[in-house]
């Protein structure tokens, strides 16, 4: 099944983010990894310093989704100068807030990039069908209010009656309470049912299984089932 045909019976399509509506791009990732060994005078050299914001990327996310809580930004950064031996009381959080609009500066200059070009058509689509849209997104170096700069960039933002990011809410998925939290957001646009919200992301464990624990339907993308290519099997797709 397609995923316009998959979102017929529904009210509401709640979507997640990241490699669901936009990827990285990665001069983004190169700039920000040497701002990172020059901002904070790291002698190490940019292999050693990638290697160390790759892998507290990886384990947050992962704790994250495990405690479903969510991780600081701020906090991030200490983990990773502690892991390469920079004392952290060297920096304050003033200074950790300068580093992260230069950051937030490189974003916007190397912008993530849209899944595919057809994404704006397809939300029209949806919204000219009467359904109701939401982002539902775990962050982490990259703050919600950065993000929703970059739904604006690509004039997106109307398509979407509100978008959630676990670092204003407090919480991550695959947990019950971002869930929770943004079906008392779609519950004020409407009488719409727990069963009547498909979600959808490329995550199985935070954006499938996840919303299903929680009572949605769910989708999920793979780089087989994007938009309207064919589902890989049915297991890609349930209504509970």
């Amino acid at each position: 099944m397609r995923l316009l045909e998959a979102t017929e019976k529904y009210k509401h399509i709640s979507f997640d983010l990241w490699l669901t509506l936009i990827k990285s791009n990665p001069e983004y990732k190169l700039h920000r990894n040497r701002l990172f060994k020059d901002f904070f005078a790291i002698s190490q050299p940019i292999e050693t310093v990638s290697a160390a914001i790759r892998k507290f990327d990886v384990l947050t996310n992962s704790i994250n989704e495990k405690v479903t809580k969510n991780f600081d930004t701020y906090e991030i950064y200490y983990l990773i100068l502690d892991h390469l031996g920079v004392p952290i009381d060297s920096y304050n959080r003033q200074q950790l807030a300068q580093f992260y609009l230069e950051t937030e500066a490189l974003l916007m200059q190397y912008k993530p990039l849209l899944l595919q070009d057809s994404l704006p058509n397809f939300l029209q689509q949806l919204v000219a069908d009467g359904k109701t849209l939401n982002i539902l997104s775990n962050t982490a170096f990259i703050k919600g209010s950065s993000l929703r700069k970059i739904i604006e960039h690509y004039e997106l933002a109307p398509y979407f009656a509100f978008q959630l990011y676990s670092d204003e809410v407090g919480f991550s998925k695959p947990g019950f309470q971002i869930y929770e939290n943004a079906y008392s957001h779609i519950q004020q646009l409407g009488n719409i049912e727990k069963q009547e919200v498909l979600h959808v992301g490329d995550n199985k464990v935070s954006d499938y299984d996840g919303a299903l624990a929680y009572g949605f339907n769910a989708y999920l993308l793979t780089q087989e089932t994007i938009y309207e290519s064919k589902l890989q099997s049915p297991q890609n797709y349930r209504s509970a």
